[in-house]
């Protein structure tokens, strides 16, 4: 990925906050590319700086579910509140249904209403949380599960 060190430095931004993932590590290149789908990975770039990046994990081996996919959107720090997420979310979906995909998803922390919103805007409906899923930094958190079906 030609950006790569600016999407994984983005990556730690939002793993420094502790509220973006459970993760704690950033993946090497090698994990990125086991991670997330190989042609829906996208960034947003603005005067020759990376601002933000959006991909697709798969949700599940499983062939029948081969058109669910997990989004992960990160904007850099000092960036958010500007556009970059819906245009990233919004490229992302037509790519993914030019790509077959029916549905996307998100997992996102409680607390982390700025990307909640985000998805809400992007027209992702909340189906759920999960409470207590896993810890992040000795304290349990909850996922708010959303979903958009982007093929009907």
């Amino acid at each position: 990925m030609k950006f790569l060190g600016d999407v994984l430095e983005i990556y730690q931004e939002g793993m420094d906050t502790g509220l973006a993932t459970f993760e704690t590590l950033v993946p090497s290149e090698e994990g990125w590319d086991r991670k997330f789908h190989p042609e829906l990975r996208f960034v947003y770039e603005e005067k020759g700086k990376v601002l933000g990046w959006v991909s697709l994990m798969p949700f599940s081996a499983r062939d029948v579910y081969r058109g669910v996919g997990e989004v992960s959107v990160y904007v850099k720090l000092n960036s958010g509140g500007s556009g970059i997420g819906t245009r990233l979310l919004r490229h992302l979906e037509e790519e993914a249904r030019r790509a077959g995909y029916w549905t996307l998803q998100a997992a996102i922390f409680q607390e982390n209403v700025a990307s909640i919103r985000l998805h809400e805007k992007c027209g992702f409906r909340i189906v759920g949380i999960r409470e207590k899923i896993a810890k992040r930094d000795g304290a349990w958190r909850n996922n708010v599960l959303m979903e958009k079906r982007i093929v009907e």
